[in-house]
């Protein structure tokens, strides 16, 4: 059973840091595709950012580009978010994602953690 375990949430001020992680587990995920939402109060999720099996190739919301860097350890079965530069409109449930590269529907997700972005 594939489980997808988030944590790093928290509160921080505008302006700081937060690094996300996401532990993996239930079967190898180096075929897979990796990814992070987010949920804010009253808003749809929207996608973050997402990082294929091999790493090489990376793509990001139009919100988050030169802020927030995905990156994984396909040894360690993980994959992380570090945020910079956080604005109060960061705030969210973050989630973790992940599909296999032929898919296009993400089909395990995570439980979620908080940010929470203080002005």
């Amino acid at each position: 059973q594939v489980q997808l375990v988030e944590s790093g949430g928290g509160l921080v001020q505008a302006g700081g840091s937060l690094r996300l992680s996401c532990a993996a587990s239930g079967r190898s995920f180096s075929n897979y595709v990796m990814a992070w939402f987010r949920q804010a109060p009253g808003k749809e999720r929207e996608f973050v950012a997402r990082i294929t099996w091999s790493g090489d190739s990376t793509r990001y919301a139009d919100s988050v580009k030169g802020r927030f860097t995905i990156s994984r350890d396909n040894g360690k079965n993980t994959v992380s978010l570090q945020m910079v530069r956080l604005k109060p409109e960061d705030t969210a449930v973050y989630y973790c994602a992940s599909r296999e590269a032929h898919n296009a529907q993400y089909e395990h997700w995570g439980q979620g953690t908080q940010v929470t972005v203080s002005s």
